[in-house]
Order: C-alpha cells, then sequence, then structure tokens
C-alpha cells in the first residue's frame, strides 16, 4: 500500500504548512528504552495535541520505525495496522528466558556442537509461509481482559491459542555463533521473541531474541523517520518563526 496523504520524515521536514490538531502522519525513529506508549506521549506534549496514535507497537528494548498520526489522522492508522513488517535482529542461541528477549533473567541451555550454517538454514526454511504461533505470557495481548505481561508478572501463565502468521521473507545475513543475524518481513501479529525461542528449540537448544529493530513498514523504511529530538527541535523551530 502506498500512502496517499503527506507524510513528515526526514526528507519532507518542513512544519510551515503542518497541523498537527487537524491531523498529520509522522514517520518517528523509536530508541531502544521507552515504551511506544511514551513515544507517543512525548509527541503529544511536543505539539500540544491530544489525539496521538500509532500503527503498531514496538517492545520497549526494540528501536526502530513508527507510523504516529496526529488529530483526524488516527482514522487512517487503520491502513497502516495490517501493513507488513520488516524487522532485523540477532537471535542468540543457548540461552532461554521467559520473556523469550533480555527483559527477564536468562538460563544458559546446552548448545550442540555440530549447529552450522546448513542447519540453521534449514530451520530458517521452517518458518516461511503460514505458521502458527502462540503469544507469548510477556506481551500486551489480552484474554479474558487481561494483559498477558500482567499475568506474567506475577508468575502465572495461561493457555493461549495459536495464531496464524505469514513470514514473506526470513533472511540469515551473519552467522557469528551463538548470535544469528536475521531480517524478517513478516504479518502484522507476529512476535519475533517467539521465533527466537522456537528458532532455540528448532535446533535442540535454547534461543532468545538480543536485538531487533524495526527498518520498514510497507513500503516505507526507517532511514524516512525522525528521531523524537529531532522532530522536537523542528517543531520549536515551526513555533519560533510562526
Amino acid at each position: 500500500m502506498k500512502f496517499t496523504s503527506k507524510i513528515i520524515t526526514n526528507r519532507k521536514a518542513d512544519f510551515s504548512d503542518a497541523d498537527f490538531s487537524e491531523g498529520e502522519i509522522i514517520l518517528i525513529d523509536k530508541p531502544s528504552g521507552p515504551t511506544s506508549f511514551q513515544i507517543v506521549n512525548k509527541i503529544r506534549k511536543i505539539t500540544g495535541v491530544k489525539k496521538v496514535g500509532h500503527s503498531g507497537t514496538l517492545d520497549p528494548k526494540a528501536s526502530g520505525l513508527m507510523i504516529v498520526c496526529t488529530g483526524k489522522k488516527t482514522k487512517e492508522m487503520d491502513n497502516f495496522i495490517g501493513l507488513n513488517k520488516t524487522y532485523s535482529g540477532i537471535i542468540r542461541l543457548g540461552l532461554s528466558s521467559p520473556s523469550m528477549d533480555t527483559e527477564t533473567e536468562c538460563s544458559e541451555v546446552y548448545l550442540p556442537d555440530d549447529i552450522d550454517e546448513k542447519k540453521i538454514l534449514q530451520v530458517r526454511d521452517t518458518f516461511l509461509g503460514e505458521i502458527e504461533q502462540i503469544p507469548p505470557m510477556y506481551s500486551a495481548v489480552k484474554i479474558g481482559g487481561k494483559k498477558l505481561y500482567s499475568l506474567a508478572r506475577k508468575g502465572k501463565s495461561i493457555e493461549r491459542r495459536s495464531r496464524q502468521i505469514f513470514i514473506e521473507k526470513f533472511d540469515i545475513t551473519k552467522i557469528a555463533l551463538p548470535d544469528v543475524h536475521f531480517t524478517v518481513t513478516c504479518s502484522k501479529g507476529t512476535f519475533i521473541r517467539v521465533i527466537a525461542d522456537d528458532f532455540g528449540k528448532k535446533l535442540n537448544t535454547g534461543g532468545i531474541l538480543v536485538e531487533l529493530r524495526r527498518v520498514g513498514i510497507g513500503e516505507v523504511r526507517v532511514e524516512e523517520a525522525l528521531t523524537v529530538n529531532i522532530f522536537a527541535t523542528h517543531f520549536s523551530t515551526h513555533l519560533a518563526s510562526g
């Protein structure tokens, strides 16, 4: 899907005719650390606009592209939520954790000596196309009105139904064991942490996600995005000149 609306990017950061109260679409490059909600809240404070939303949550430790909408443009968010997402990241084999990443305590798992490029690529191939995936307990998925991570942090685990997702592309870009670098293009609702965990299991070891960056949403790439600080600078300049 191509964007029919004007978008504020790092190449088109002229705010002279921008009206954030009426509605704008902004490409933001989220750093690792803050939650997606915190990024939206920062945009809300910078612009003074109450109605601000985004088109897909990133885990706090993940970085990368967010499409942020203000004002009436929030009505267009559904158009973006359904787009395929592209990520780059690193799976570290030989480790396991409840959250399937570094958010929770990691434990070592025996790493077989016979893991090589051929086996890694064979496992990679099993993820391509339509597959079933069970949402992790450490996620914002709601079951019975409760977010799973709220239960997980209390040490609880409940049964979750598998969901059908689609992996369009899965490239192994570098192998430096125990690390496996990758890029993946997938449908909405895909948990890359679950792929990391399943990847390790299929190699008879553990696997966690140690790095994740969203590099694309549909045809839009993170290289076009503004950091929140740069956005704030442009906005301040716009106010000063207005």
